[in-house]
Parts: C-alpha cells; structure tokens; sequence
C-alpha cells in the first residue's frame, strides 16, 4: 500500500511527499534513484530529505555535484548553499 501511493505521488511531481511512503515500504532502490533525480535538478532540500530516508547523509562529492547542477539551472541560492555544505563535509 506504501508503495503505491508512493508511485501516486511521483506521477503527480510531488516527490517530497512520496519519500516517507518509499521509506515505510523498503523502497531502498526508488529512494536512491530519487537521491540522483535530487543531485541533478539542484535540488538540496530533496536531497537532504531522500538521504534522511535513507539514513545515509550527502558525502562532499554529492553536494559539489549538486550545486554545479544547481548553478546550470540559474538556482544560485540551491547551488551557494550545497557548496556551504561541502565546505563543512557533514550534511
């Protein structure tokens, strides 16, 4: 039941949503494929959310990824903060 309403909310684009639902259902490979979605739509506050549910918190290279994604989408305030968390190595 997790699941499907999971997939209901991704269709629907709401993907902060689905998260707490992939996470009841065990849904480790969605949740990881999220994560990627997160890092290349420059999206930090999704990216924080998703490694969260999957209690594995953004390394370095994550967020300097992230925030060259986010600077290419013209996201400066995504892409400033993903570097002030690659600067402190934590999440």
């Amino acid at each position: 039941q997790s699941l499907k309403l999971a997939e209901a909310y991704l269709e629907q684009g709401r993907a902060l949503e689905a998260v707490d639902f992939l996470r009841k259902a065990g849904a480790s490979e969605r949740l990881a494929a999220l994560h990627a979605e997160a890092v290349a739509a420059g999206d930090g506050f999704l990216l924080r959310v998703v490694a969260n549910a999957l209690g594995e918190p953004p390394d370095r290279a994550t967020w300097l990824a992230l925030a060259e994604r986010a600077d290419a989408a013209g996201k400066q305030r995504n892409a400033a903060d993903a570097r002030r968390q690659a600067a402190r190595g934590t999440e």
